[in-house]
């Protein structure tokens, strides 16, 4: 019996799974890769790579999305693989990850932040329904697990509560948020052909995956103030630009499907 029970909704329409356990490392583990876009991060990426539960994963690649500071040394010291990235953009240090990864592609891909507010301990979370069902991607919630006061941003959530809204009204798929922390299969990644470079680059895999009925959950997952000032949320321009490319994209993407 799975150790994951859903608790709202079908899986294949975005319903949400608590984990009553965390998982026990299968006998046979898939191949688990993780992907961290860096920009900035020397002072956090150490703590989330020390973090990192060593026996799920396979390959850790930091993307060093153009950084001033030592973020790629320490990533090495770490014992991550480095990929550069100068051109800067969420969404463009996350499509450098995959290019590595498809030397050797992996079973399973996760992506994470680099500024440890997510709690990287709790990857085995994300990993276990794909493990244990038949769900291809699984979306790290934080506006249902665990957030330390202040750590999402009023702007962050009034954004993240209407994209959910718009991709439920467009696909029937109930989202609570549009979370970094997240897995998903290889092959289901490489179907949805994945483009965006900056802020859209969530949205978009959520979006595509409702589109082609990707069976998708979420899970609660811890959310804490991050070490620095966010690129994106912690300033105006930023949280206006991310706002306009989330309503962007999927603006385009509806139009399309009405085509």
């Amino acid at each position: 019996m799975s150790k994951y029970e859903p608790a709202v909704g079908e899986r294949r329409h975005g319903g949400v799974w608590w984990p009553h356990d965390e998982p026990e490392v299968p006998n046979r583990p898939p191949v688990v890769d993780v992907v961290i876009p860096a920009l900035n991060e020397e002072r956090s990426l150490p703590k989330v790579l020390d973090a990192l539960p060593d026996p799920w994963i396979r390959t850790v690649v930091v993307v060093d999305n153009g950084s001033s500071d030592a973020t790629a040394d320490v990533a090495r010291r770490g014992g991550a693989e480095v990929v550069d990235e100068p051109q800067r953009g969420y969404g463009s240090a996350c499509l450098s990850g995959i290019a590595r990864l498809r030397r050797d592609p992996p079973d399973i891909v996760v992506f994470l932040d680099a500024d440890y507010s997510d709690v990287p301990e709790e990857l085995p979370r994300l990993v276990g329904p794909i493990i244990d069902s038949d769900v291809e991607m699984v979306i790290g919630s934080r506006t249902i697990g665990a957030q330390q006061q202040g750590a999402l941003l009023p702007q962050a959530i009034a954004g993240n509560k209407l994209a959910c809204l718009i991709i439920e009204f467009m696909y029937g798929y109930r989202f609570s948020d549009l979370g970094p922390f997240r897995a998903i299969e290889w092959s289901v990644l490489e179907r949805l052909d994945m483009a965006d470079r900056d802020f859209g680059w969530t949205v978009e895999m959520q979006a595509k995956a409702a589109r082609q009925e990707v069976s998708s959950v979420e899970v609660p997952v811890s959310y804490r103030k991050r070490i620095g000032v966010s690129k994106v949320t912690g300033t105006i321009r930023g949280s206006v630009m991310a706002g306009y490319k989330i309503l962007y994209t999927l603006g385009k993407m509806f139009v399309r499907d009405q085509l």
